[in-house]
């Protein structure tokens, strides 16, 4: 057996020559001086050799430990040469195959808006790119994914550290799919949230519903943001729906708002009866957004829409963002009209709620319309009394 003074010792001669190890390990020195480690085998009456580094880089205990497993793969009828090709493939595809990587495949492949995967993106940028990005999908640990957790909350964003958690379990349910992951390391940790005892949702009081729009007029921000958010308030519309609206939807002679189809949650068209405090909102914001696409554009990029984020921004500037999510607007409406007394199916189509019934539907929306208009200007008559009242 060799030494490490063996090894150091051998000088070059004019030929190859080797030293011999023990189990088919040897120091092979050639006359330009290099000392390589070789390991020579057979699988299948078939001799191999297989190259474990230069010496004195590879030092002999780690030449050994290497030669080690090497034998362990013969012993398996597993070439180690073959091994390393496989390897090295395995590790480009996995380099090419990163969290980023295939996060960007999954909301390529979602069928949403791309303002909506926009936001989605942005977040894991934010959030979930910095931490794990550049790791392939398949080394990412559920290690690596509780403290992207976990310091999401502790910047106190529970939302997003919850909506961080959703997507994060459908991209790796994607590489799991497509074989690029062994399995979702988000399972293990996905009761390490705690409950969103918020209930920003739910549905406000009156005197909240007052204090909360007293409060966003005289939050100094943008006009357009503050519009946007009446018009949401007014309408019962969706925040998305009213951000990105757009001036083709609208006929303010008709005080008539229709939403076309690529919009809408349910993938149909939905006509919005405008009460006469939206028609002045929006004669108000003609002179200044009326010679581009979108009522309320973005602040940067004119040929985009404002993003729906400068709500959760005002809001939580206000110190209402624990309290009420821009969501929770349509489920205040829906409750204090049916405490007016509205029917539940005007209600239902003013919300665009999907009824499964096609001939129904089609009956909502061509008989409703009228009740609509009645209840919709009832329904912002009240919020100016409830504002006047805080």
């Amino acid at each position: 057996m060799l030494t490490d003074a063996h090894c150091r010792n051998a000088k070059p001669r004019e030929k190859l020559y080797r030293v011999n190890d023990y189990k088919g390990l040897y120091l092979e020195v050639k006359p330009s001086g290099v000392k390589a480690w070789r390991y020579r085998y057979k699988i299948a009456g078939k001799e191999s050799l297989f190259a474990l580094g230069d010496y004195p880089s590879v030092g002999l205990a780690l030449a050994r430990e290497k030669c080690e497993e090497a034998r362990k793969l013969v012993k398996l009828g597993t070439s180690p040469v073959q091994n390393r090709q496989l390897e090295k493939i395995k590790r480009e595809l996995d380099s090419a195959n990163t969290f980023e990587a295939v996060a960007k495949e999954w909301i390529a492949l979602k069928d949403w808006e791309e303002v909506t995967k926009a936001r989605r993106l942005d977040m894991l940028q934010r959030v979930v790119f910095p931490a794990i990005g550049r790791l392939p999908v398949r080394h990412v640990t559920s290690a690596h994914v509780l403290d992207i957790l976990n310091k999401t909350l502790k910047r106190g964003a529970p939302t997003v550290a919850a909506e961080a958690k959703r997507t994060m379990s459908s991209v790796f349910e994607l590489a799991v799919a497509t074989l690029r992951a062994d399995a979702d390391p988000v399972w293990a940790v996905r009761k390490s949230l705690p409950p969103n005892k918020t209930q920003h949702k739910r549905a406000l009081p009156i005197d909240e519903v007052g204090k909360l729009l007293v409060d966003f007029d005289g939050h100094g921000g943008n006009f357009q943001t503050l519009n946007a958010f009446k018009l949401m308030w007014l309408t019962l519309s969706r925040p998305n729906e009213s951000v990105q609206a757009e001036w083709l939807e609208f006929d303010l002679e008709k005080a008539l708002w229709e939403i076309p189809a690529r919009r809408m949650k349910a993938r149909r068209d939905h006509l919005v009866p405008l009460p006469t405090q939206a028609v002045e909102l929006l004669n108000a914001m003609r002179p200044i957004t009326g010679h581009t696409k979108f009522v309320f554009p973005n602040r940067d990029d004119r040929a985009r829409p404002m993003a729906d984020a400068a709500f959760r921004q005002a809001l939580k500037k206000l110190g209402w963002a624990t309290k009420y999510s821009p969501h929770g607007t349509r489920t205040t409406g829906s409750t204090r009209l049916n405490e007016l007394g509205y029917r539940y199916d005007i209600i239902e189509a003013q919300l665009a709620h999907a009824e499964p019934n096609s001939v129904r539907r089609s009956y909502n929306h061509a008989t409703y319309l009228e009740e609509r208009r009645e209840m919709m200007q009832k329904w912002a008559d009240l919020l100016d009394e409830w504002r006047k009242k805080t």
